[in-house]
């Protein structure tokens, strides 16, 4: 049992990586977007 959970508590963590990283990236994407669409630098 202990190395069920183990092993699940390894393996979320991933997940939660990937899944803010992915957050990151849409938000980025987005504001990258529209700073095209107004003509004007993102940085």
């Amino acid at each position: 049992m202990e190395t069920i959970l183990m092993t699940a508590y390894v393996l979320v963590w991933p997940v939660i990586v990937i899944g803010t990283l992915a957050v990151i990236i849409r938000a980025f994407a987005k504001d990258a977007r529209q700073a095209k669409k107004e003509g004007r630098q993102i940085i």
